[in-house]
């Protein structure tokens, strides 16, 4: 019976500590600012697959000419993915459709993107994507910029 107590305590005392970790990962990523909610869908097909699948729900943040996006469910303190400002090409925007609209939080937007050939797809919540489309066009003199 003790060693039954003993066992339940130390796994109730890890997940207690696991979820302490997702927390103070997301708050140290969050610390320095600029940060928003952001699913990402990597290297998906040129006809728009509306099923929902490859979806990641993630945390992305500004960093200079870059954007770090990380995933919400892992312990990686580094970025999944990094996004350079001169690379990313929009594509287009759409409204989430059909199984989509479960996969992702109800007021984000998709985003089509091509990044260094790879295309991908962004969602975030409108002011979101009013606040990425504006660092995308405040690139430095000389940089290109493909806005559609």
């Amino acid at each position: 019976m003790v060693l039954a107590l003993t066992v339940c305590g130390i796994v109730v005392a890890l997940v207690v500590l696991g979820l302490f970790v997702f927390g103070l990962r997301r708050r140290l990523i969050q610390r320095s600012g600029g940060t928003f909610d952001c699913s990402l869908r990597w290297d998906t097909p040129e006809k728009t697959d509306t099923s929902g699948k490859g979806w990641s729900y993630g945390v992305a943040r500004y960093n200079g000419d870059r954007i770090e996006w990380y995933r919400v469910f892992s312990y990686a303190y580094r970025p999944r993915r990094i996004l350079e400002r001169a690379a990313i090409e929009v594509a287009g925007r759409r409204l989430p459709e059909g199984e989509e609209e479960l996969a992702l939080l109800s007021d984000h937007v998709v985003l089509a993107c091509l990044h260094r050939g790879t295309r991908l797809e962004l969602a975030m919540s409108e002011d979101a994507l009013t606040g990425f489309l504006a660092w995308l066009e405040a690139a430095p003199p000389g940089q290109r910029v493909n806005v559609a």
